[in-house]
């Protein structure tokens, strides 16, 4: 039996509810009221820019670290630092590599294993199993400190569902890997998420989120910005053609109030956006009229780019594009 293909009754019913969050550290407010909630087998981002509260958010989930104020739920028991039987259904990928460097891949999981009290006679086997679901299992005996950081961040997810959590939190899983590994981690959610596995997926990777998340949620100085379902936050953002036109302004464009244009270093960048109630057509036509006039003066389109919305794109909307140090 694999870890995917085992859904415990705990993973089919799992409900977290976060009410009211709050931690401090020192004069700084890290969060803020947070409130949320994750069902069963639903994979939940959880975006925001550096400093923004969510690895602390996380932290507290998982009981590691204590909150000023506010409570989290797993199917109605409180999950506390004390709370064992409750923190062991709980996975934890943390930013930092939680492997031992010196120790083998094989060895590395035993020891995990035997800190969620996994039973000897069941070890060795669920062990075999974790390794083979992160593609591991040819190296199990090779010391973690000559994996690539692909493999240690795939051992580090290992070490995570070794117990068969019911819900997996998970910190920046794929951050700084090669494009295989990456697509194998996120393969490997995909299989827990079906087979009933609730996962709190935290990203600067905004194409992942959108791609494997059913619901996200943008916090930032530790507030909640928005919460919804993907096509829902998506429906925040206008799909928009930007044209780029050699010279200034186009001059049978002057009087066209519905485009926005911006110079840039001498040039024109025409903006067309889809606003609400609005087809694709309505942007296409908008589009060939902007071309036609081009084509009339002589003006040189230097290129055509689409953007379609995108949680990145709704993201910087709302959490700004200045650096976060």
């Amino acid at each position: 039996m694999s870890l995917s293909d085992e859904p415990a009754a705990a993973q089919r019913q799992v409900r977290l509810q976060v009410e009211n969050l709050c931690r401090r550290f020192g004069d700084r407010q890290v969060v803020n009221d947070l409130s949320f909630e994750v069902g069963a087998g639903e994979i939940f981002g959880l975006l925001g820019p550096n400093g923004a509260g969510k690895s602390t958010t996380m932290m507290m989930i998982t009981g590691l670290l204590a909150a000023d104020s506010g409570s989290v739920f797993l199917n109605g028991t409180q999950v506390t630092a004390d709370a064992i039987a409750v923190r062991q259904q709980l996975g934890f990928v943390p930013q930092d590599l939680a492997i031992y460097g010196e120790l083998t891949a094989e060895e590395n999981l035993r020891f995990f294993g035997r800190l969620y009290r996994i039973p000897a006679e069941e070890l060795g086997g669920r062990v075999l199993e974790a390794l083979e679901f992160v593609g591991l299992a040819d190296r199990r005996g090779d010391e973690a400190g000559t994996f690539s950081g692909g493999m240690k961040r795939r051992l580090n997810f290992a070490a995570a569902i070794l117990h068969r959590p019911a819900l997996l939190v998970l910190d920046e899983p794929t951050v700084g890997v090669d494009p295989q590994s990456r697509s194998h981690l996120l393969e490997c959610i995909r299989r827990l998420q079906e087979a009933g596995t609730s996962v709190i997926y935290a990203s600067h990777y905004m194409e992942e989120v959108q791609a494997i998340c059913s619901r996200a949620a943008i916090v930032d100085h530790g507030r909640m910005l928005v919460c919804g379902t993907v096509p829902e936050l998506l429906s925040a953002i206008p799909a928009e053609i930007r044209v780029h036109i050699k010279g200034g302004p186009v001059d049978g464009l002057l009087n066209e109030c519905r485009l926005l244009g911006q110079i840039q270093q001498g040039d024109m960048i025409y903006t067309l956006t889809l606003s609400r109630g609005e087809s694709a057509a309505d942007l296409n036509n908008e589009l060939r009229h902007l071309l036609a006039v081009a084509h009339a003066e002589q003006r040189e389109v230097v290129s055509i780019r689409t953007l379609e919305p995108n949680l990145e794109r709704l993201f910087l909307s709302l959490t700004g594009t200045s650096l976060r140090d």
